[in-house]
């Protein structure tokens, strides 16, 4: 990260923490701060730069990872098999064990030492969860609980707008409409957590050309460093023709939905902060 975008990075976790400071310091649970960004627009580093603060501030806080609860790599490959073969790949609604999500923030009030609440990890490189022996435990009740993730805070399409095909992958490997029919039932699903949210703020990317652009970025620093499994171009094209249905419908709605938009330029420089 640039030293730019670090101080960026820092400032705005600030100002956001300043904004909800009222409301955190008096809420008797777990204060749930939902932070949506579609790919590469940074919100795994904001969450990060908001936990150092919000413990510089008192608040013991934890970072739960939507990415992180996807299924294992043979459990999407029942649902490959069972309904469409589409769901191999890890990210749309429906690969995210959203049950287990709910449990783990059922049981952070309480955690202990004598009872640790513990939540996965994925390994993005292996494409399947870490084992259980390897996944965090927190040992004490957080105050600030921030959920990241791609689709927090996401309403499902309008059945009208599943008709037309977004791109070549839902033209010629989903005609008749089954996987992104079945993926917008399943984010249904996910409607009990959003509720559970007590704010919402979207990190807003200009276009679904930009959040391309920049999530292809960040697979060739992965290649140049010879990470294993990072994806060549053409892989990550076919790779984000997954996302692009409900990154452009995140695009266009999650804003209305927010309690707060962080909005950037091309560069990823905050441009303008709009309040609800």
């Amino acid at each position: 990260m640039s030293p730019d975008a670090s101080t960026q990075n820092s400032t705005l976790a600030g100002h956001l923490l300043d904004q909800f400071a009222g409301r955190i310091a008096r809420s008797r649970r777990p204060y749930l701060l939902g932070l949506s960004g579609l790919q590469g627009s940074g919100k795994s580093t904001l969450a990060r730069e908001m936990k150092a603060q919000a413990e510089a501030r008192g608040w013991p806080t934890e970072v739960l990872s939507l990415d992180d609860f996807y299924y294992s790599r043979s459990e999407r490959e029942v649902l490959a098999h069972q309904v469409h073969p589409l769901l191999r790949t890890r990210g749309v609604p429906g690969t995210h064990e959203i049950e287990l999500l709910l449990s783990v923030l059922a049981a952070l009030p309480q955690a202990s030492d004598k009872l640790p609440v513990s939540h996965p990890r994925f390994d993005k490189g292996r494409d399947t969860r870490m084992p259980p022996s390897k996944w965090p435990n927190v040992t004490r009740p957080p105050k600030l609980v921030i959920l990241e993730g791609w689709a927090i805070g996401l309403r499902p399409q309008t059945l009208a707008a599943l008709d037309e095909p977004v791109n070549a992958l839902e033209r010629n490997e989903d005609p008749e409409g089954v996987w992104r029919h079945w993926v917008n039932k399943q984010l249904r699903a996910y409607q009990p957590l959003w509720r559970k949210l007590d704010v919402l703020i979207v990190l807003q990317a200009p276009n679904w050309e930009i959040v391309r652009k920049w999530r292809s970025e960040q697979e060739e620093e992965l290649l140049a460093r010879h990470a294993p499994l990072a994806m060549d171009a053409e892989t990550m094209v076919r790779f984000l023709a997954h996302f692009e249905r409900l990154s452009r419908h995140a695009l266009a709605t999650l804003p209305d939905l927010a309690d707060t938009t962080v909005e950037y330029d091309d560069n990823r420089h905050v441009i303008a902060l709009n309040h609800s």
